[in-house]
């Protein structure tokens, strides 16, 4: 397979992100395991054949693999649905994905080895697995856009979570940095995709108007704030960043200039104190980029097929409207 990601002739980049899918295998002590993989198997079949992207991306948590005694037949069946459909694909690793037999390393390795898995392999000496950056070709055959990938971590030695490392920020800063300079000079149109999100979301949701919903009560974020976030402000190439891991938020806003996105969970409807949040469907986070265009469009599609363009407006000095 070509493993080039090129924009379509009408100048447009089609993503989806599906997040948090936590797949088992049948060793998994709940009854229910199974039926709930069917039917995100079947929800991410539906959100492929609607949307028809030309790049899928696990943003983390693909297998529950706690829950799991074999990780990697777990993470094969995850990732299959792009497979079988012939969609090239990318993954980012959440806490959940390390936390059983498999090191995110031996993931990250059999990420790899799929034949539509556009990701690449990890620079050397850098903290975590799967941190790599993906370009997106125009039609003139000239680097139009950049996608970066980091590992987030999973649990932080002080509890609570991990968070994105020194190494990893400069490789990002060293990474955008060339591409500017190839660019003449302009930074490069980009996004970041890893899964817990920065203590920024939080930020953005007290200080700012956000779309969508924080119904996890927060952000659950890194016990450390390490400087990515000012990092990206710096470079001026990042114009959104994708998240996952807290399955019942699913908000955007912007601070300082870059959107703060989650996606929407994937793997099943979240719950509300222990009760089933019926209003609140599985489903996925649709991205669309423009060629030449520091901008970006996104919506969600749902469970049942249906497309939300506009989400309740979260106001920090009014609540929601």
């Amino acid at each position: 397979m070509d493993k080039s990601l090129t924009f379509r002739d009408d100048g447009t980049f089609m993503i989806v992100q599906f997040t948090d899918v936590e797949f088992i295998d049948e060793f998994d002590y709940d009854p229910d395991s199974p039926q709930m993989d069917k039917e995100t198997r079947s929800l991410m079949e539906m959100v492929i054949r609607e949307e028809r992207p030309d790049l899928i991306v696990f943003t983390g948590d693909l297998i529950a693999s706690a829950r799991t005694k074999d990780p990697i037949q777990s993470f094969r069946r995850a990732v299959a649905v792009a497979e079988d459909y012939q969609v090239p694909w990318a993954a980012v690793f959440g806490n959940h994905d390390s936390e059983g037999s498999a090191t995110r390393k031996q993931l990250h390795k059999v990420q790899l080895e799929h034949e539509y898995c556009v990701a690449k392999e990890d620079p050397p000496g850098i903290s975590g697995a799967g941190n790599y950056a993906l370009t997106i070709m125009n039609d003139q055959q000239e680097v139009a856009s950049a996608l970066y990938f980091l590992d987030s971590g999973d649990y932080s030695r002080f509890g609570g979570y991990d968070w994105i490392r020194r190494d990893q920020i400069n490789w990002y800063v060293e990474t955008s940095q060339a591409f500017t300079e190839k660019n003449g000079g302009n930074p490069l149109p980009a996004l970041a995709f890893f899964h817990i999100p920065l203590p920024e979301y939080n930020e953005a949701w007290e200080n700012q108007v956000c779309y969508g919903h924080r119904l996890d009560g927060k952000c659950h974020t890194p016990m450390v704030n390490s400087g990515f976030f000012s990092a990206m402000v710096e470079m001026g190439d990042v114009m959104g960043t994708f998240v996952g891991h807290d399955h019942a938020n699913d908000f955007c806003s912007t601070l300082h200039g870059i959107q703060l996105c989650y996606g929407r969970a994937t793997k099943y409807v979240s719950y509300i104190d222990n009760e089933r949040n019926d209003y609140f469907p599985t489903g996925a986070r649709v991205i669309q980029l423009k060629a030449g265009k520091h901008e970006f469009d996104t919506w969600i599609r749902e469970n049942d097929g249906s497309v939300v363009h506009e989400q309740p407006v979260h106001d920090p000095e009014k609540g929601y409207k």
